[in-house]
């Protein structure tokens, strides 16, 4: 049994830990079929001045791909930890962390699904859910990421100057990490569950640890959002109104007309008015915590 194995049967008992490998072994190329076809309006920012590509990260119990940039020949870079939507890894992911590489940033987006599956082989997001999304465990993605952020201090990056970033399903991880991670600085979570139906892999939510935020949390939410009522934002707000230290500096900021995947320039529900202003907003928001390409 993998020490990975080891951690997750100590906390989740009852959980299925078997494994069979890693399935995810390379990054491919593309968007997720469930999200075909895409917009006209796919941002692509190109790779001049960085380093960009594959690497792996090596974990509790093998290796994971990862996607990351940075600006070429540079070191003692501020790091962003880039947290997938559940699609995955896939082009509109990259595009993000080479928009931070150029912004001076250490980007790096590891596929947390690759012992799970590939999520870009499943044709509906409602298959994508049941088949693979909901067979990850959170105590597995928080591991990922520490390894992910450990491979990142020996790749040019600084570890006192962390960030993380996310959407939608990595979303709500961003706000998780943000209460499991100290060194984390500060975080930007995008239209990620705020409540939800908890299990033995996912046994919490961000309105459950609120009071357990390590760093401030930038919350972006669109007023149209389906998924994500307006109720769920205000029991985030509540609950961040009544705890103490970072969580007090947290801000969820709502985008009226915006649908959830604002951002998310290669999907119908774009708005490229509130996806600029969030993005700037966001980098403002890691330079005030001193996660900035100017220290």
């Amino acid at each position: 049994m993998s020490l990975l194995d080891q951690e997750l049967k100590s906390h989740f008992p009852k959980a299925e830990t078997t494994r069979r490998g890693f399935i995810l072994t390379s990054l491919g190329s593309g968007f997720a079929a469930a999200v075909l076809p895409v917009a006209a309006a796919t941002i692509h920012t190109d790779a001049t001045g960085l380093t960009e590509g594959e690497v792996k990260i090596p974990v509790a119990d093998g290796q994971i791909p990862a996607y990351r940039a940075q600006p070429k020949g540079k070191t003692d870079l501020p790091v962003v930890l880039v947290v997938q939507e559940i699609f995955g890894v896939h082009e509109h992911i990259k595009d993000l962390c080479r928009r931070l590489a150029k912004e001076g940033y250490l980007a790096v987006a590891p596929a947390l699904y690759a012992r799970e599956g590939d999520p870009a082989q499943y044709p509906t997001v409602p298959e994508l859910i049941s088949k693979l999304v909901s067979k990850v465990p959170d105590a597995q993605v928080m591991s990922d990421l520490d390894a992910t952020a450990a491979w990142a201090r020996g790749h040019g990056g600084n570890a006192t100057r962390l960030a993380v970033t996310g959407f939608c399903w990595g979303g709500r991880i961003t706000w998780l990490y943000a209460a499991h991670n100290p060194h984390v600085k500060a975080a930007a979570a995008w239209y990620g569950p705020l409540v939800g139906q908890t299990s033995p892999l996912t046994p919490r939510f961000p309105v459950d640890l609120a009071g357990e935020l390590k760093a401030p949390v930038l919350g972006q939410y669109g007023g149209r959002d389906q998924g994500i009522l307006a109720e769920h934002v205000e029991r985030m707000r509540r609950a961040l109104d009544e705890a103490r230290g970072p969580a007090s500096e947290s801000v969820i900021i709502v985008y009226p007309d915006a649908a959830h995947g604002f951002n998310a320039d290669y999907r119908p529900s774009y708005s490229e008015a509130d996806a600029k202003l969030a993005w700037s907003r966001m980098l403002d928001w890691f330079r005030r915590y001193g996660v900035g390409s100017e220290g």
